[in-house]
């Protein structure tokens, strides 16, 4: 684990997610219907809750729009959701302002151009294995998972660990 991820994590209170290519496998599955499907790693769901737990506050920031999404965020407790915005950080401007919080107490997970800006503005700005070349290059780090496959897991473990609450986190389930 890198020691300054674990720096940048130890100050963390709120936790921000991109979905399409982080919280799934970044493919889109469309039916003739119209409506869409998405597949979700029950692994990431975990992890973002054992986070919330600590008191960390989680957020999802999404340029699509998809009832799906909705469901997922209701389904884990998440408590902002911020869906068909592509100005990610004029969007976390605005939360930081509700939650008085600053951009060194954030984290962001994302994979992709529209996710850049905000990478490179927070505190702990983090990039999947499998994100545009371009991203990964200025992220503070990358996780070893792909998106969907786990990434928003590991992205919050690394803040329990660096805030001393994973193995409490993992502890509770013995």
């Amino acid at each position: 684990m890198n020691d300054d991820l674990l720096k940048r994590g130890a100050n963390i209170k709120l936790a921000v997610f991109d979905v399409d290519g982080v919280l799934t496998d970044g493919r889109l599955y469309f039916l003739e219907d119209g409506s869409e499907f998405k597949t979700f790693n029950t692994l990431d769901g975990q992890g973002i809750k054992m986070l919330m737990a600590t008191g960390v506050t989680t957020a999802i920031i999404s340029g699509r729009k998809t009832p799906v999404v909705e469901r997922r965020a209701k389904n884990l407790g998440i408590p902002h959701l911020y869906q068909g915005r592509e100005d990610k950080l004029v969007v976390l401007d605005g939360l930081l302002a509700e939650l008085g919080l600053n951009y060194e107490q954030v984290a962001y997970l994302g994979d992709d151009l529209p996710d850049l800006p905000v990478i490179r503005r927070v505190g702990l700005g983090m990039a999947v294995a499998n994100a545009a070349s371009f991203v990964r290059e200025h992220a503070h780090g990358i996780t070893q998972a792909r998106g969907g496959e786990g990434a928003a897991r590991e992205f919050c473990e690394l803040i329990l660990r660096a805030q001393g609450n994973l193995e409490a986190a993992n502890a509770a389930y013995l």
